[in-house]
């Protein structure tokens, strides 16, 4: 079982406390079927654990097979100064069948964002070094697919389906 090679810090993007029991990270690319099936299982995981979860996302773009995946990490890095990277990150996994550059500035304007910097950041690629970053990260991890998931560091090969995925987080929950 390979471990995660660059430790969760205050860098990343987490929902829960950091106090909590169990830390569950995912390197993930927006564009991936596999992914978008995980979205709503990580959910449903999330609730059900409470406070007791610390949900972490990375981005791993296979911009070979997905050529938004690369993009739409940068959209949601560039929310994330808006204090909306979760919101952006549900909606790229909620519209994952039309996304395009369209789709994401539409997601930008109805969350609020700020348009004329958010377009510049696209523009500019401001975040593409950080996605890259993520990335790399995700490779000295031993990760070369997505959804890849690692539970307090350690990597979780088996199946992500909700009863499976459960089970595993809370045999680190006791």
């Amino acid at each position: 079982m390979s471990s995660l090679a660059v430790p969760v810090s205050e860098e990343d993007h987490a929902q829960g406390s950091p106090g909590a029991a169990v830390t569950l990270l995912e390197y993930g690319d927006y564009q991936c079927p596999y992914c978008g099936q995980a979205y709503p299982i990580i959910k449903e995981v999330q609730a059900a654990m409470g406070l007791k979860l610390r949900f972490v996302f990375r981005n791993f773009p296979l911009t070979q097979a997905h050529p938004y995946a690369e993009l739409a990490a940068e959209a949601a890095e560039s929310a994330a100064v808006d204090g909306k990277f979760w919101e952006m990150h549900d909606a790229l996994y909620e519209n994952q069948a039309m996304i395009s550059h369209d789709t994401m500035m539409e997601i930008a304007r109805k969350l609020g964002l700020n348009l004329s910097r958010f377009v510049e950041d696209i523009r500019a690629r401001k975040f593409m070094n950080h996605v890259r970053k993520d990335f790399m990260g995700g490779v000295k991890s031993g990760v070369n697919g997505t959804p890849c998931f690692f539970i307090n560091g350690k990597r979780h090969d088996r199946p992500w389906d909700y009863e499976t995925l459960s089970n595993s987080l809370a045999s680190f929950d006791e």
